[in-house]
């Protein structure tokens, strides 16, 4: 009986090993275009291009460019009846696009939003604040390059164009070839 319950549980282990050891084929090669947010946008920028090349996903030739809108706001609010605990809500969005630039057409788009918040130090002088703050972004900012980079894995490129107007430019880059 033992050898019996012995083998099942071989066979479920072996069954979720199996399971979680897929990896997708990155047969994908993205090359990163323009991501606008200043200082964010550099994060990000650095980040997309540390988590592709560490994938083997970045490749300046490819036809599918990357861009990316990064924003972060704050907002203060009061959480408790007494109003003593002041707290500022980080919020943050993004917006990546995949662009064809041989189709000139987008491909995949990915929009995301989170927040946190942190408990406000007393005085603005503190430097407390501001480190949260930014610490705050970067994690943001790592939270989403990271639910990317998952959800591509299950991602369909396909150009979101009208079929007659996806005619016209494979007949234009036909011409344009001879």
């Amino acid at each position: 009986m033992s050898k019996i319950k012995l083998l099942i549980l071989f066979l479920i282990s072996l069954n979720v090993i199996s399971c979680t050891n897929y990896q997708r084929d990155n047969d994908i090669k993205l090359s990163i275009g323009y991501i606008s947010g200043s200082y964010e946008g550099l994060l990000l920028s650095n980040q997309l291009k540390s988590y592709l090349n560490n994938l083997n996903m970045l490749d300046n030739d490819s036809i599918y460019e990357v861009r990316a809108n990064i924003s972060h706001s704050g907002s203060v609010f009061i959480t408790n009846i007494d109003n003593t605990s002041d707290r500022e809500r980080v919020n943050s969005s993004i917006n990546i696009s995949i662009f064809d630039k041989k189709m000139d057409c987008l491909v995949y788009n990915f929009n995301d939003t989170t927040s946190q918040f942190y408990v406000l130090a007393a005085s603005d002088k503190f430097l407390s604040n501001k480190v949260a703050s930014e610490s705050i972004k970067i994690e943001n900012t790592e939270y989403f390059v990271k639910k990317f980079i998952t959800h591509l894995n299950v991602a369909d490129f396909s150009c979101e164009l009208a079929p007659y107007e996806l005619r016209l430019k494979k007949l234009k880059n036909y011409i344009d070839e001879k």
